[in-house]
């Protein structure tokens, strides 16, 4: 009789073949077989009840370490993480010093080990003094790629300008991703902003500031023959456009932006400040469109906290950024409860499609020989979120209050529970996520 190191017995898993009720067995970390299994194993956990999701991958997450470690670091945001059922996370390069070199890589992913609790890769910036080390740097293990700020936003990384852009783009083999805001409108708009209103946000840094620059980054790319990924769409007009770029643009979207709308901003105030902006609620109507027909890839929470003294601080002068990554999957899921969305498209928009965008080895589906990576969920449990349930740093959210039906039970990587039932416990097993690009790194 076969043996298991782990079984989840009795759950409906969700994978490539469909909705039903199964046992996973795991073996050395990974999915050693699928069906009805009655074999011992060292540990079985009965799933009755539950759905067991392919872990969910988070692929933008700010953890501010190193340099603003007053905010969240890779533990604290990494445990976030774990606590909302997600399993790996791609961290972004705005942090100080910047992550901009093989060295600055290195030095991430050696304060990751041993101290995140989900697994990890970590984006390069893009920045015309290093164009000429990309095809390196986003060959390495533990690299996600490129990310260039077309816009200006928290940290300071920006290439503004096409020739930038351009030069960037001829360098890059993989997917390049994209935060997509005009900077030269941005600057000219300035006088928009309304001192102590951050309902003003969104009107100097308005749609035409996304659609235009969205229009830019597209026309380079299809002339370099590129792939992109343009980050946080928030504006109906950009999930219109980018209908017809499929073939070598994909699309996230974030909870925020399907969620909330510019009605919030009196209630929440500079606590919905954002990069780019929760806008009028027909662009959130115009997201929920494009997630509809299929023209939205995947889901990201762009998690980016900041603290309450730095919130409480007068617009303009406060930070954009709210934290997002342990509330992405309830959230959502409050969502797949309301009809607006399957837990089929949910799997494939947090799970398969950045396994698939980003080349992701052995994660994003429940399959034999894949990494045992599992959001386990309950469908059905009916829970109000507050922020003394927040694991980030920044100890808020602007979800404190909201009802939702839908909540990660459990979290497991690579075979090890971590989370279950909102208790940490297996605590700093993250790795670094491998990618196919990296595999050969010298070829």
């Amino acid at each position: 009789m076969a043996s298991f190191d782990l079984i989840l017995r009795g759950g409906t898993v969700v994978n490539q073949d469909g909705v039903g009720r199964r046992d996973v067995g795991v073996a050395g970390g990974r999915i050693a077989a699928i069906g009805d299994l009655s074999a011992s194993a060292g540990e079985v956990v009965d799933c009755t009840g539950l759905h067991v999701l392919p872990g969910v991958i988070d692929t933008q997450v700010h953890f501010r370490e190193p340099g603003a470690e007053h905010k969240e670091d890779l533990e604290t945001g990494s445990l976030a993480a774990v606590m909302g059922g997600v399993t790996a996370v791609f961290e972004m390069p705005n942090t100080a010093p910047l992550t901009v070199t093989a060295e600055t890589l290195a030095d991430k992913l050696a304060r990751a080990r041993g101290r995140m609790h989900c697994d990890h890769a970590f984006w390069v910036g893009g920045t015309v003094d290093t164009v000429h080390d990309i095809p390196e740097l986003e060959r390495l293990p533990g690299s996600a790629g490129i990310k260039v700020f077309m816009g200006s936003s928290t940290g300071k990384l920006l290439v503004a300008e096409d020739a930038g852009v351009r030069a960037i783009l001829r360098q890059t083999r993989r997917r390049a991703a994209f935060h997509s805001e005009d900077e030269f409108r941005l600057q000219e708009r300035l006088g928009e902003r309304v001192p102590g209103d951050p309902s003003s946000h969104p009107v100097w840094r308005d749609e035409e500031a996304a659609l235009s620059c969205t229009k830019r980054l597209t026309a380079i790319a299809r002339e370099e023959g590129a792939l992109i990924h343009v980050l946080h769409v928030s504006t109906a007009e950009e999930m219109q456009y980018l209908a017809a770029c499929k073939d070598y643009a994909s699309i996230e979207v974030t909870p925020h932006h399907l969620t909330l709308s510019a009605d919030d901003y009196g209630r929440l105030g500079t606590y919905l400040q954002m990069n780019p902006p929760v806008r009028a609620a027909r662009h959130r109507d115009g997201i929920w469109a494009g997630l509809a027909d299929g023209t939205a890839d995947i889901l990201g929470s762009d998690h980016a906290p900041h603290t309450h003294e730095e919130k409480a601080k007068p617009y303009p002068q406060s930070p954009s950024g709210m934290p997002g990554v342990q509330t992405l999957v309830p959230v959502t899921l409050d969502h797949v409860a309301r009809g607006r969305l399957s837990i089929e498209r949910f799997v494939d928009m947090t799970s398969a499609g950045p396994a698939r965008l980003f080349g992701i080895v052995g994660k994003g589906r429940i399959a034999v020989g894949y990494d045992a990576d599992f959001t386990v969920v309950d469908l059905r449990r009916a829970v109000t979120i507050g922020n003394d349930w927040i694991a980030s740093r920044c100890g808020w959210t602007p979800y404190d209050g909201m009802a939702v039906t839908g909540w990660p039970v459990g979290t497991v990587v690579r075979g090890r529970r971590v989370m279950w039932e909102g208790e940490l416990v297996a605590p700093g097993i993250g790795r670094a996520v491998r990618f196919q690009a990296s595999l050969r790194p010298d070829r």
